[in-house]
């Protein structure tokens, strides 16, 4: 929908009752595509005072500070998006989105280790997905987790860090997490047992396509599952276990767990979250 369409719904239906609005963009349309504008979203803060879910798709940012979005934003979504290197830098003003408690970053190709670093001023953060954020390094992660040790639940979903780093950073730094789902890419049994003790892990998602032959075993799982506390769901996605003999050993495994076994999902992020 075309801006122009956008600001007269937002000038004759757009109030206070919206709580959640989805978004496209013509980032992939050319440079004479119209694009959303600041002014636009800061109007969109102003009419609609409730709004605290914000989707946006295909979108160019680029021009868009992040000052203009709705400072009564609990969720933001980015879905292939464009943003500029200066749109999440930590020394920017530090009463942005005071709100924010999820931030979803789907392939956001600009997206690096200094946007990792800038979400560290966001208080209220308590979720972060990252989705093929390729530009984000081993060495970014674990110092960007370091400060966001208040993080409650964490996705790492086809970047190109090794699960094993991943989960050695969450181990380090996340000792509040409850929800973690990851890609399985570079996941090993040694891997994994770091998160053996986690205090509060209650969530544990394993994400195919399997690609690793260090893929723990159905048993090496049950054996660090084992050893969370607080784990009450296992679910594993993609890896070619359902109806089979690995579906079976983590069940009889694991009987205080919640075990689920299927295929991935042949949905976009946004809809599955």
């Amino acid at each position: 929908m075309r801006p122009k369409v956008l600001w007269h719904l937002l000038r004759r239906y757009m109030a206070s009752r919206l709580h959640s609005l989805r978004m496209g963009g013509y980032l992939l349309s050319g440079s004479q595509a119209p694009q959303l504008s600041p002014a636009l979203l800061r109007a969109l803060g102003q009419k609609c005072p409730n709004l605290t879910r914000l989707c946006l798709h295909v979108a160019d940012l680029s021009m868009v500070p992040i000052t203009s979005l709705p400072c009564t934003l609990r969720t933001l979504e980015l879905h292939s998006c464009e943003i500029s290197m200066a749109w999440l830098l930590r020394e920017q003003d530090p009463t942005v989105l005071p709100l924010l408690e999820c931030i979803v970053l789907d392939r956001v190709p600009a997206f690096r280790d200094e946007h990792l670093q800038g979400l560290t001023r966001f208080r209220a953060l308590r979720s972060l997905v990252l989705g093929g954020t390729y530009r984000v390094t081993e060495t970014g992660l674990d110092a960007s987790l370091q400060e966001l040790n208040y993080l409650q639940r964490l996705e790492v979903l086809g970047c190109t860090l090794s699960a094993d780093s991943t989960l050695l950073a969450i181990s380090r730094h996340l000792r509040d997490v409850r929800k973690i789902r990851l890609t399985v890419r570079g996941l090993s049994a040694p891997g994994l047992a770091a998160l053996e003790g986690m205090p509060a892990l209650e969530s544990l998602c394993l994400q195919g396509p399997l690609i690793t032959p260090e893929m723990p075993s159905p048993e090496e799982i049950v054996s660090s599952c084992l050893a969370m506390p607080k784990l009450r769901v296992l679910e594993v996605q993609g890896l070619g276990w359902e109806g089979q003999e690995a579906e079976r050993v983590l069940c009889k495994g694991l009987p205080h767990c919640m075990v689920i076994v299927r295929p991935c999902p042949k949905v976009s992020m946004d809809w599955w979250m």
